[in-house]
């Protein structure tokens, strides 16, 4: 009968444990989770003048994304600070995903038109409702 009975424990420690450790994945906060919870409604509207992500001081100017199939594009004008400012025109692309009944843009991959720098942004913006939407930068 000890036999038996150190088998049965065993199994039930055996059973808490992967128990235990279901539990620890199923309520581990994830990114997704974390995403899914941002309410993307609630960002102010997107101005077309903001501080760019890339910072340097530089200011970007006539954003208005347009959104077409599976892309959220726009032109847009980088302006660097000071009294003689540069400017520099760019054309950006993002990936649309629906989300929170509209579409939000992310994943976004800047160029130059003239073909002086290209890079990616982590700037998003958020559509729905006709309004274009970014937190606050």
């Amino acid at each position: 009968m000890d036999r038996r009975m150190a088998a049965i424990f065993l199994t039930l420690a055996a059973l808490t444990v992967v128990i235990w450790a279901f539990l620890a994945i199923a309520i581990a906060p994830s990114p997704a989770r974390a995403q899914a919870q941002e309410d993307y409604a609630s960002w102010p509207l997107l101005r077309s003048t903001f501080p760019s992500t890339g910072g340097g001081g530089y200011v970007i100017k006539g954003y208005d994304p347009v959104i077409i199939g599976n892309k959220c594009v726009t032109t847009f004008m980088a302006v660097s600070p000071g009294d003689n400012p540069q400017v520099y025109a760019n054309f950006a692309e993002f990936e649309a995903v629906p989300a929170q009944g509209g579409i939000l843009c992310r994943e976004g991959k800047w160029r130059a038109f003239d073909g002086g720098g290209k890079g990616t942004t982590p700037f998003r913006f958020f559509f729905k409702d006709g309004v274009f939407r970014a937190p606050k930068t």
